[in-house]
């Protein structure tokens, strides 16, 4: 007889074996005690990176390569996103359902690592499109001696047109073909017509003012009532900053088919008409000389067209004059230089004694007699008082 060697059974046997017990099946795969605190492990990491990428630590260290701002979030928000779907992915596979990077996803036939590539490549366009402009708009294009709003139209098309190529070439390289892609756009381009039918005809907008340039970056303009300096013509829409600077976002379309004002289109130089008007009598060679040196006084106005003054109508109670003055720095704030002419006429006006005018009637008895008694304060508030207590006797009644 041979005596069997003796197998310890120790409690760590009892605890591995409850570690390693299949709890759940998903398809033909389970998923042990050991597979889920591996996937709570891996997934909690995950969340911890993704916050760290959004934090300002990782801000300011983009910020030192001169990033712009908004730049910067969507990269931090797409490493994070990737850090997620990256410990995720782990996550499961250390659960014990194997995941493969390489293998094509249903019903997509890209992977998780071609989709990561087409994501990384389309924020690399996006970045070297506005590397571009900014390129061309403050080294290449500043000291060509073009006209500054001609050098921004020339830095926007070109930036477009590396954005649209840089996008057909990603998706070439990454398997999806445009070819494909236009199979897609047969079976619902008539949807997508009639719901693009306003971003596309903004867009187009867009290119016709920066080729044709009715309007450019600094130019004071009314559109739509709204009223203020343009600062940004963008591909779909124009950002004008108003004297409450306010950004109002006017969509390009409305340049195009709407009436706009443009203040300094060509010439800066804008001429603003003042009424003025005083009461009969008064002397309208002083009125005019008076009109003048306001005029004269104020340092917007410029010398050369000289201002100006019309009498323009005598008026039911006042005769009507027309102060005429050109300025060129006053564009940008019309109300303002009207104001300060019209506190300078008041001021002059009252210096030199002219009177202004106030509505008036003239009454005329052609027949009867009206009687005229003078009457002292202290009697009008005894009539007054009768008339309260008459009053109230007849609301007893």
């Amino acid at each position: 007889m041979v005596a069997k060697p003796y197998n310890a059974f120790t409690l760590a046997d009892v605890e591995m074996t409850l570690l390693e017990r299949p709890l759940f099946y998903i398809g033909d795969h389970y998923v042990t005690m050991l597979g889920l605190i591996a996937f709570a492990g891996f997934f909690a990491a995950g969340l911890l990176i993704a916050r760290f990428l959004q934090s300002q630590i990782v801000r300011r260290f983009f910020s030192r390569f001169k990033i712009d701002t908004n730049f910067i979030a969507i990269v931090t928000t797409t490493l994070s996103l990737a850090a997620i779907v990256f410990f995720t992915v782990t996550a499961v596979n250390a659960a014990g359902i194997p995941l493969a990077w390489n293998a094509a996803l249903p019903a997509i036939k890209l992977s998780l690592v071609q989709i990561f590539l087409l994501v990384a490549l389309l924020i690399g366009v996006f970045w070297i499109s506005s590397r571009t402009k900014r390129f061309l708009s403050n080294r290449l294009l500043a000291q060509s001696g073009l006209d500054r709003s001609l050098q921004y139209a020339i830095a926007q098309v070109v930036s477009n047109i590396v954005l649209v190529v840089g996008i057909f070439i990603v998706l070439e390289n990454t398997g999806i073909h445009l070819a494909a892609l236009a199979v897609f756009a047969g079976a619902v381009g008539v949807g997508l017509g009639f719901g693009l039918q306003n971003i596309a005809s903004n867009f187009i907008s867009g290119l016709v003012i920066l080729a044709e340039r009715p309007i450019t970056i600094g130019d004071r303009i009314e559109v739509a009532g709204i009223a203020g300096q343009v600062e940004h013509i963008r591909a779909r829409s124009t950002v004008i900053r108003t004297n409450d600077n306010i950004m109002m976002i006017v969509p390009n379309t409305k340049f195009i088919d709407s009436p706009v004002t443009n203040w300094t289109y060509g010439d800066r130089r804008v001429r603003f008409r003042i009424p003025v008007s005083v009461a009969y009598g008064s002397d309208i060679v002083k009125v005019r000389d008076t009109l003048l040196a306001v005029a004269g006084e104020n340092p917007h106005t410029l010398k050369e067209p000289g201002p100006s003054v019309f009498l323009e109508n005598f008026g039911e109670n006042a005769i009507d004059f027309k102060l005429v003055v050109w300025s060129s720095e006053m564009s940008a704030r019309p109300s303002r230089y009207r104001s300060d002419i019209n506190f300078a006429i008041a001021e002059k006006f009252r210096e030199a004694g002219l009177e202004m005018p106030f509505p008036q009637r003239d009454l005329h008895i052609r027949s009867g007699v009206l009687k005229v008694e003078n009457v002292t304060e202290t009697e009008i508030a005894k009539r007054r008082e009768s008339a309260d207590v008459s009053s109230d006797w007849r609301s007893v009644d």
